[in-house]
């Protein structure tokens, strides 16, 4: 895997483009001396934890025939206070599934992702994150 960034202003705006040619933002806050014009790198981990286990949860209820009309994720994110560095210390996932699913197999789907399958989570683990989560189908 190969990531290549640029700058892009006078200030922290960072482009970063993956081997296949796909880009994304990032900058620091204005407060930090940033243009506020791309997601934070910090954040970018809470998207990728997100990113990463949606694919996993996704692709084990496909496998068990479980029918999703609608998919969103909730992360909320508590970073350590008065450190450098300060990494993620408690993430909480909300996991908001609707569609024809048993609920106890979007909860063990989810389960399985959290604990087993998705890399960024178990990297967020082993730098001592607190991670918790939820499952909600059709809204319960």
């Amino acid at each position: 895997m190969k990531i290549s960034l640029k700058r892009l202003d006078d200030a922290f705006n960072m482009e970063a483009v993956d081997e296949g040619g796909h880009t994304v933002q990032m900058d620091s806050s204005v407060e930090n001396g940033g243009k506020n014009n791309g997601v934070r790198p910090m954040q970018m981990l809470l998207m990728g934890l997100g990113g990463c286990s949606a694919i996993d949860v996704a692709m084990i209820l496909k496998k068990q025939r479980q029918e999703i009309t609608d998919f969103q994720i909730e992360i909320d994110g508590d970073r350590e206070k008065g450190k450098e560095p300060s990494i993620w210390e408690k993430v909480h996932v909300v996991f908001h599934l609707s569609g024809d699913i048993d609920p106890d197999k979007a909860a063990r789907a989810v389960e399985l992702s959290m604990t087993k399958y998705c890399s960024v989570a178990e990297t967020l683990r082993r730098a001592g994150g607190d991670l918790t989560w939820e499952t909600k189908v059709n809204g319960k």
